[in-house]
């Protein structure tokens, strides 16, 4: 029960374990060719940009901006391909146009191109996203989808530790045709994705008219614009994860550099481990939002806690920065099970693709302005920005709750009218 409606999305009884439906294994197999490929760009690309095209730091980290904020108008638009066309047949196409524009990186040098490249890639990774996040809503049963998501989500952080491992490979033993090689495969990556997504079923399609009538009501619908925001808030874990969190270690504590490479390898084991046991209480949308509530204070927790490793012996340090590590990965699996039930529980049935882009849209205007924001506003006022920033942390977690339950009685008071 959510505000006193019965919106529960509880698996029925008969529901096989998400590990074991033949649907999982399709999309498991999709998402682990494209998550390798992913860990090998991702490894080697900036070093490819700067060495093997030659350009400067500085237009490489301009350009890579650029594509964050190309990927913000994207997902809504995509989204509601989505619901007309099928997710599959608009994810396949963005996979060919990803497989096409990353092999061009490896020969193109020139300027102009490679930056129309990188906002290529940057949109075409988020229309990944809404594209595979509406594929879920179509391919998997409502009551089977957050416990199929965390076994994917693990296995998704398994593929690019082992892109990431290969591309660590060619990074210590390859010189520039290595490079070269790498990002080759990492196109290759995409095509090859292709072949597992065929066996992806999908269901019957929605009526056209009904999706199209649908899929206009997301930007109207508040409340759930209102998830999409306080969602987006909390998802900025992630850069206070790749960014916040080695610039504080590098510049303001005495733990040594490497120390960055063992933490995120921690959150991409405990993530791995922890990601299906975080779904366990998430099967209705209010076991969903207190599990982002509490997701979103634990991230809250692991900023003060980053803070507190400043001025610590080496040891000690490395000691506190672990611990917040471990804070923030739980409140990344608890938040991330809490947004994808509410995703798709708030989403009316023919609008998943339209909704998920709003998310989406959320999720990437805030990735994309949270490093300036974080450099900014956070990093240089020492312990008093990370409480700071813990504070907006707590506020949105504390938030969503409310705004959810309005979103939920929309839902039904909209589904009841038509």
């Amino acid at each position: 029960m959510l505000g006193g409606m019965n919106v529960s999305t509880a698996s029925p009884p008969l529901v096989r374990p998400a590990s074991s439906s033949p649907v999982v294994r399709r999309l498991a197999a999709l998402l682990l060719v494209n998550a390798v490929g992913n860990g090998l760009f991702l490894t080697v690309g900036t070093l490819w940009f700067t060495r093997g095209l030659g350009f400067s730091a500085g237009v490489v980290g301009a350009a890579l901006t650029a594509a964050g904020l190309c990927g913000v108008p994207a997902a809504v638009p995509v989204g509601r391909l989505c619901d007309r066309l099928g997710a599959k047949p608009v994810l396949a196409v963005v996979h060919v146009l990803q497989a096409g524009a990353t092999a061009v990186f490896a020969f193109t040098s020139s300027l102009w191109l490679f930056v129309l490249l990188v906002c290529v890639t940057g949109a075409a990774s988020r229309a990944n996203g809404v594209a595979r996040s509406t594929l879920y809503a179509h391919a998997l049963p409502a009551g089977a989808r957050t416990r199929a998501l965390a076994v994917l989500r693990a296995l998704n952080n398994v593929g690019i530790g082992a892109g990431a491992a290969l591309g660590s490979l060619v990074l210590a033993h390859g010189g520039r045709g290595a490079l070269r090689t790498a990002v080759c495969a990492s196109a290759a990556a995409y095509l090859l994705a292709l072949l597992p997504l065929r066996a992806v079923p999908t269901g019957a399609a929605p009526a056209p008219d009904a999706a199209r009538a649908v899929a206009a009501r997301p930007l109207r619908d508040l409340p759930f614009v209102g998830v999409a925001v306080l969602n987006a808030v909390v998802n900025t874990l992630y850069v206070v994860l790749e960014v916040g969190l080695p610039l504080w270690t590098l510049g303001h504590t005495a733990a040594r550099p490497a120390v960055t490479g063992w933490l995120l390898l921690t959150n991409t084991v405990l993530v791995a481990l922890l990601q299906v046991l975080a779904t366990r209480r998430v099967s209705e949308l209010a076991g969903a939002a207190r599990s982002f509530r509490l997701g979103g204070l634990l991230v809250g927790a692991a900023c003060l806690t980053v803070a507190g490793a400043a001025g610590r012996t080496p040891g000690v340090a490395v000691a506190v920065l672990l611990g917040a590590v471990v804070l923030l990965t739980a409140g990344e699996v608890l938040s991330q099970a809490g947004s994808w039930a509410l995703s798709y529980g708030l989403a009316p049935e023919h609008a998943h693709g339209a909704y998920q882009g709003v998310l989406h849209t959320g999720v990437a205007l805030g990735q994309a302005l949270a490093p300036a924001a974080l450099t900014a506003l956070v990093l240089p006022h020492g312990t008093t920005g990370w409480a700071a920033l813990a504070a907006v942390f707590a506020c949105a977690a504390l938030t969503l709750p409310p705004v959810a339950r309005h979103a939920a009685r929309r839902n039904a008071d909209f589904a009841r009218a038509s």
